[in-house]
């Protein structure tokens, strides 16, 4: 079992990370940290762990054509020895059996398995206002995945597949896998429960710059999809506005209240999937939420078309291309 963890600029949350990875009750686990060219101390803080078996990975220049997470990830499954290689982010937080039960989601006939993170760090600015990622992973067609946390056999990653090298332009490369195994019955998803304990946490600043990267692709960059998908946040913002009319005429206060009600119910469902606790509470926050996922979905569209998307300081290019599933047999 190999865990690959990639790192740019992560030092003010690796430490923890490798903490919790280290601390696993599963007992034959190589961990590999890749430092992706960071310019703050995430290479010397890697290093600091070596005494405790985690092997440190020089991240290589970033060739023509390739993204720089998935160039990462497509070095780190190359070094990895283990039968199967889970893939974790930095910011994810996990518990003690977490790899272990991991390990045991894989059937004979699962490939790759995937946990989506629930959030326990709840009242922090971050968390109150987070995007919804995964609200759409859930809701729109298609395959949901995590970047969190997902694993796959090495054997299919490596040899079948030959690595990241045809995922290289896709904005979310684990979607595209996970959208293949699904099709051949291959895949398992779930939304960690408690007893997984698999959660995360991000800045606001991370929250921004995430949404920029996954929503276009996320919406298989299709402007019709756009149109839709703005149309129902531009409904739900109506919602908003009409309390205003409430107030000047009451007659129409039972339409804001049913529509109220609505917002209320769908995004206070989703959190009680997404948050450990507070999602009552949390689900008064929808309208400023919907306000907030409108402003990153029109955000995330522009830099796209003007070509200026970035990730971790790098700009994004050909991501929104060749957007099609994979097959084995391409």
């Amino acid at each position: 079992m190999s865990v690959c963890i990639p790192a740019r600029n992560e030092a003010h949350a690796l430490a923890d990370c490798l903490e919790r990875v280290l601390a696993s009750d599963y007992r034959k686990l190589e961990v590999l940290v890749l430092d992706d060219n960071s310019k703050d101390e995430t290479s010397n803080l890697i290093k600091s762990f070596a005494h405790a078996g985690v092997r440190f990975i020089p991240g290589k220049a970033l060739p023509d054509g390739w993204l720089g997470k998935n160039h990462a990830l497509e070095q780190l499954a190359r070094e990895a020895s283990g039968e199967l290689i889970v893939f974790i982010d930095v910011d994810t937080k996990i518990s003690v059996t977490t790899i272990s039960q991991v390990v045991a989601m894989f059937g004979q006939d699962v490939q790759m398995s995937s946990v989506l993170p629930r959030r326990t760090d709840i009242w922090r600015v971050s968390a109150l206002l987070g995007h919804l990622r995964y609200f759409w992973e859930l809701v729109l067609p298609g395959t949901p995945s995590s970047s969190s946390l997902w694993a796959i056999r090495r054997e299919m990653m490596i040899d079948k597949l030959d690595g990241f090298s045809r995922l290289r332009f896709h904005a979310q490369p684990e979607r595209e896998l996970a959208a293949m195994f699904h099709q051949m019955k291959a895949y398992s998803c779930c939304i960690s429960p408690r007893a997984l304990g698999v959660s995360y946490e991000k800045r606001w600043a991370s929250e921004l710059e995430t949404s920029e990267r996954l929503l276009w692709p996320l919406l298989r960059s299709r402007v019709s999809t756009g149109i839709i998908v703005s149309s129902c946040l531009l409904v739900w913002v109506a919602c908003v506005i009409s309390l205003v009319g409430a107030i000047i005429m009451p007659a129409v206060a039972w339409w804001v209240v049913a529509a109220w009600s609505c917002g209320y119910i769908a995004y206070a469902t989703y959190l009680r999937l997404m948050w450990s606790r507070g999602w009552l509470i949390g689900g008064l926050l929808w309208p400023i939420i919907v306000l907030q996922e409108l402003a990153f979905l029109l955000f995330s569209m522009y830099r796209y078309a003007s070509k200026t998307a970035t990730w971790k300081g790098r700009l994004i290019t050909g991501a929104t291309e060749n957007q099609t599933y994979l097959t084995l047999d391409e």
